[in-house]
C-alpha cells in the first residue's frame, strides 16, 4: 500500500563543528568492517565527506555511496561514520547486482535523520511564554523534537467542551472557537471504540453565542455521514464514525502550556513554549521534513486489481452489480452463451483473471496474443468462492499483451477483475543494515485529507475506491528479498519504523528498537492480496525477533506494535512491546472472509461474501507484551483477524502478557481467525477477559496448556476447544509458567 508523499528539499545542512569533528576523527584512524561483515569492497561514507573516493582519508557522503552502488558486484560494506547525516529527500537505493551491507564504524553511532534543525528564538508572548524562530514559508510538517522530546502540537483539553453534531461538522456553545486563526490548519480529533479519527476544518463560524465548527466535506463524509464500507476482505461489520471531538488540534491560540508547540506555515513562523528548565539558545530543535528516510523498491511495485469494466466484452454479456456475493466492486460481467469472449489488453509481464468459482459454472478456454493455451480451465467449484484466480499467465516478455478468454459452454462463466503484473519478479535483494539510527520523519497527508481510520493502523485514501493505505516508515523495502536490519534504532518519527511491503520475503528484524513514533512499529505485507496463488509475489519468510517496541501510536491511536496484513511463514518471536495505545500484535486481515457461509449466517451476516486467504504457518512465540491497549478498545496484546490456511495452521505459543487496561481479550481470536494452536501462553490482568472468541466465524482454534489469573472466557466460536487451563490466584504462578515469564522478551 502506497501513501501520498511530498518532500521539502531544504538543502544540506552541515555545521562547521560537525565537519571538523570529522577530520579530527578521521586522522590516523584504520577502519575495517565489523566482524561478521562479509569480505568484499568497502565504501565509507561520512556526514561531511565529499567527492568520489568513498575511501577511509577520503569518505564521501552517503548518496555518493549509494549512487555507487547500482555498477557493484559481489558483497559491498557502506562503512558509516558516526554523527548525523541530514538528508535533504530520501535515499532512494540503486538497483544493484550486489549485495549490500550499511553498516555502523565499530564504535560509532551513525544518525539518519530527516529533520532540520531550528535556532533563532526569540520571546514573542512572554505573557504566555511563548518563543518562535522562522523556518522557510511553506514548510510542512506535523512533529517536532525538542531536546530529544516530542513536543505536543497546540490543542485543547480532552474533550474540551459539549459538542453537538451538525451536518457539517460541529457546534458548541463555547464562542473562543470562533476567534483561531489559519482555521483551515485546525483539525478535530476523536477516539471511538478501536478507531482514531481526525479532519481538517473547513471553516469555523460564529453560532449564536457559541462556534460552528465546519468540517472539510470529504473528510467528513468519509469519517462521519458515509463512512467508508467495503466490506469483506476489506473491512468488518461495525462502522464507528466520527460523531463527537475528544479534543481540537493546531491552531496558535490553543498554545497554553509548556512543551507545546505551532507551526505557522504560510508566515513561516514556529512557536513553542519551553519546558521548565529548557534554554531556546542553547535548545536542540528537530523540525521533521521528510516522511521516509530510506527506500529500496523491487519490481514489480503494488498490485492493484482493474475493475471487470474494464476489459472488451464480444458475444452475449450482461452486467450483475451490487450481488453482495464478495466480488470486486460488488458486481461482475456474465455470460451464458458458448463462443462468448472478454479480451484484456495491457502492458507487463503477467495477468491474473479474478472470478468467481461455483458448482453451476461452465468452462472457457484461453489465448495469449493469439496463441490458444493448451490447459483445461474451468469456474466450477464445490463451493460458491469469490474474487479466485481463475486463470493466470506470467513470465512474459515485458511489453503489451492481450489476453481472452471464451466461455465454451451455456454454464455460467463470469468475469470479476484483472491484475496486472507490470514487470519482472526482480526484488531488492541481500540488504542489510547494521547498527544504524533512523530518526526526524513526519507525514502530512493528514493535514490535508483526514486520517480515514480502519483500523490497526490501515486508513482509507480520500478518493474513491478509496484504496486502503498506511503511513510511511523510516525505512522501507517494497518487493524486497534477503532483507536484515540488525542492532538499529529508529526513534522520534512521524510515521512507523519499518515498513517491509508488496511481497517482500525472506527478512529478519532483530535485536533493534522501536520508539516513540506516530504510527506503528513494524508493518509487514498487505490487505489487498489475499486473492494470490502465485508464491513469487506473496508476503512469505519475514521474521521480527528480539527487537523492543515502544510508545508507539504517539499521535495515531489505532496503531500498534507489529502489524501483518496477509503473509506465510511470519514469526514474531522474543520481542519486547509496551506502551501502545491500541494493540500489541496484530496479525491478519480480512474478517470472516474465508469462514463458510454457515458460519456467516450464524454470525447474522444477511450476505455471505466468502473467498480465499493465503496467509498460514505463522507463529506468534515468546513475546513479552505489557502495558498495551491504554487509549483506545476493543483489541488486545495479542489479536489475530481473518483466515490461516487449515492445511499449514498457525501457533500462539510462549507469550506473556500482561496488564493491558482496555483490552477486550488478551488473547483475541477475532472475526475469521481459524486454524490457530495457542498454548502454554502465561495471561495476566485484572480486566476483560483472558481469551476470546465472540462469533461463529471463529472457527477451527485449540487453546490449551495456557496459564491466567483471569478467569472470564468468551467463547461463541465454532469448533474452539479450550482445555488444560491452570488458574492461579494470589500471584502464586506454577513453575512452569514462571519459566515462560523468564523466558519471554528478547534474549
Amino acid at each position: 500500500m502506497r501513501c501520498q508523499r511530498r518532500v521539502m528539499d531544504f538543502g544540506r545542512l552541515s555545521t562547521a563543528v560537525g565537519a571538523a569533528l570529522g577530520a579530527v576523527l578521521l586522522t590516523g584512524v584504520t577502519l575495517t568492517a565489523p566482524a561478521g561483515a562479509a569480505s568484499g569492497r568497502t565504501l565509507v561514507a561520512a556526514p561531511d565527506g565529499h567527492g568520489a573516493a568513498c575511501s577511509v582519508p577520503h569518505p564521501c557522503s552517503l548518496e555518493s555511496a549509494s549512487r555507487r552502488l547500482a555498477g557493484e558486484h559481489g558483497d559491498v560494506t557502506v562503512l558509516l561514520r558516526g554523527g548525523t547525516y541530514r538528508l535533504n529527500r530520501t535515499l532512494e537505493l540503486p538497483r544493484t547486482a550486489a549485495k549490500v551491507a550499511f553498516r555502523a564504524a565499530p564504535g560509532e553511532t551513525p544518525v539518519l535523520t530527516g529533520a532540520r534543525r531550528v535556532t533563532g528564538f526569540t520571546p514573542t508572548d512572554p505573557a504566555r511564554g511563548i518563543y518562535t524562530a522562522s523556518v522557510p514559508r511553506g514548510t510542512d510538517t506535523r512533529q517536532l523534537f525538542v531536546d530529544g522530546v516530542r513536543a505536543e502540537r497546540a490543542r485543547t483539553a480532552l474533550d474540551p467542551a459539549a459538542f453537538t453534531v451538525t451536518a457539517t461538522g460541529f457546534s458548541t456553545p463555547d464562542p473562543s472557537f470562533a476567534a483561531l486563526t489559519n482555521q483551515k490548519d485546525v483539525e478535530v480529533a476523536q477516539e471511538n471504540k478501536w478507531k482514531h479519527m481526525r479532519c481538517p476544518l473547513a471553516s469555523i463560524t460564529r453560532e449564536g453565542t457559541g462556534s460552528a465548527l465546519n468540517v472539510q466535506p470529504d473528510c467528513w463524509r468519509n469519517n462521519s455521514t458515509a463512512v467508508i464500507n467495503r466490506q469483506f476482505p476489506f473491512n468488518g461489520n461495525g462502522l464507528p464514525k466520527l460523531d463527537g471531538v475528544s479534543w481540537v488540534e493546531n491552531a496558535y491560540e490553543l498554545l497554553t502550556k509548556p512543551g507545546q508547540w505551532y507551526l505557522d506555515r504560510a508566515a513561516g513562523r514556529l512557536s513553542y513554549i519551553p519546558l521548565p528548565g529548557q534554554d531556546m539558545a542553547k535548545a536542540d530543535v528537530e523540525l521533521p521534513v521528510l516522511e521516509t528516510l530510506v527506500s529500496a523498491e523491487g519490481t514489480p511495485g503494488h498490485l492493484a486489481p482493474a475493475d471487470d469494466d474494464t476489459a472488451t466484452y464480444r458475444g452475449a454479456w450482461t452486467t450483475s452489480a451490487d450481488r453482495a456475493l464478495g466480488d470486486f466492486q460488488d458486481g461482475v460481467h456474465v455470460t451464458t452463451t458458448p463462443g462468448a469472449s472478454v479480451s484484456y489488453t495491457f502492458t507487463g509481464t503477467g495477468l491474473d483473471v479474478l472470478a468467481e468459482t461455483n458448482t453451476d459454472q461452465g468452462a472457457f478456454t484461453a489465448a495469449v496474443d493469439g496463441r490458444p493455451d493448451p490447459r483445461t480451465h474451468t469456474e466450477a467449484g464445490d463451493v460458491r468462492l469469490a474474487q479466485q484466480v481463475v486463470y493466470e499467465v506470467k513470465d512474459l516478455p515485458k511489453g503489451r499483451h492481450t489476453v481472452t478468454l471464451t466461455s465454451r459452454t451455456d454454464r455460467t462463466f463470469l468475469v470479476d477483475a484483472f491484475v496486472v503484473t507490470p514487470d519482472v519478479v526482480r526484488p531488492a535483494h541481500d540488504l542489510t543494515f547494521s547498527g544504524l539510527t533512523f530518526t526526524g520523519t513526519t507525514w502530512t497527508l493528514p493535514s490535508r485529507d483526514g486520517y480515514v481510520d480502519n483500523q490497526a493502523g490501515v486508513q482509507w485514501a480520500a478518493a474513491a475506491p478509496h484504496a486502503p493505505i498506511r503511513p510511511p516508515a523510516a525505512l522501507e523495502i517494497r518487493r524486497g528479498r534477503g532483507i536484515t536490519v540488525d542492532g538499529s534504532t529508529f526513534r522520534q518519527l512521524g510515521g512507523a519504523g519499518i515498513a517491509l511491503e508488496d511481497g517482500t520475503q525472506d527478512a529478519r528484524i532483530t535485536h533493534t528498537t522501536i520508539t516513540d513514533t506516530s504510527a506503528g512499529g513494524v508493518a509487514i505485507g498487505e490487505v489487498d492480496d489475499y486473492y494470490l496463488t502465485d508464491p513469487a509475489r506473496m508476503t512469505l519468510g519475514i521474521t521480527v525477533a528480539d527487537s523492543t517496541i515502544t510508545r508507539v501510536g504517539q499521535d495515531y491511536h489505532d496503531a500498534v506494535g507489529i502489524w501483518t496484513g496477509h503473509g506465510r511463514r511470519l514469526t514474531l518471536e522474543h520481542n519486547e512491546i509496551a506502551e501502545t495505545p491500541y494493540s500489541g500484535i496484530s496479525l491478519g486481515w480480512g474478517w470472516g472472509w474465508a469462514s463458510p457461509c454457515e458460519l456467516q449466517a450464524k454470525q447474522g451476516l444477511k450476505a455471505c461474501r466468502r473467498g480465499t486467504i493465503y496467509s498460514g504457518a505463522n507463529r506468534i512465540l515468546g513475546n513479552d507484551i505489557h502495558d498495551v491497549m491504554r487509549t483506545l478498545l476493543d483489541g488486545g496484546p495479542i489479536y489475530t483477524l481473518g483466515g490461516q490456511d487449515a492445511a499449514a495452521g498457525s501457533v500462539t505459543a510462549g507469550n506473556w502478557v500482561h496488564t493491558a487496561p482496555h483490552n477486550n481479550n488478551m488473547l483475541y481470536h477475532d472475526e475469521g481467525s481459524s486454524w490457530w494452536d495457542t498454548h502454554d501462553n502465561v495471561v495476566s490482568n485484572e480486566t476483560g477477559r483472558w481469551v476470546g472468541m465472540w462469533t461463529p466465524t471463529i472457527h477451527d482454534i485449540t487453546i490449551h496448556h495456557n496459564f491466567t489469573d483471569n478467569t472470564v472466557v468468551k467463547n461463541l466460536g465454532t469448533n474452539v476447544v479450550i482445555s488444560d487451563t491452570t488458574v492461579v490466584t494470589g500471584g502464586n504462578w506454577p513453575d512452569a509458567a514462571k519459566s515462560v515469564m523468564a523466558a519471554a522478551g528478547p534474549r
